[in-house]
């Protein structure tokens, strides 16, 4: 049997590169979700709404968690995933809010 080093290994590496185009993605994919929500954030400010909005937040939860049952995805996962960034969200709205 021959050992090969990670690195070298081609099935390996073009994983790893599928990996770090996903992971590119994902990355796009959140500065233009916060970039909408600083929008949001903006706008709540603006016409003095609250930051939250508990009863969407627990609808998205739902709604996420069946997709990602969906995808083959660890709902549990999926979940806190989506609540960090809630959380993050939020914490930006009330930021904005505060001026």
């Amino acid at each position: 049997m021959t050992e090969t080093t990670p690195a070298a290994d081609p099935v390996l590496a073009s994983f790893r590169a599928s990996i770090d185009n996903i992971d590119a993605a994902l990355i796009h994919m959140l500065a233009e979700r916060f970039r909408i929500t600083q929008a949001v954030g903006a706008y709540k400010a603006e016409h003095d709404l609250p930051a939250s909005d508990p009863g969407r937040e627990e609808r998205q939860i739902v709604r996420l968690r069946k997709l990602a049952e969906d995808a083959q995805l660890d709902p549990d996962f999926g979940e806190k995933f989506i609540r960090f960034i809630i959380d993050e969200v939020i914490r930006h709205h009330e930021r904005a809010k505060a001026g």
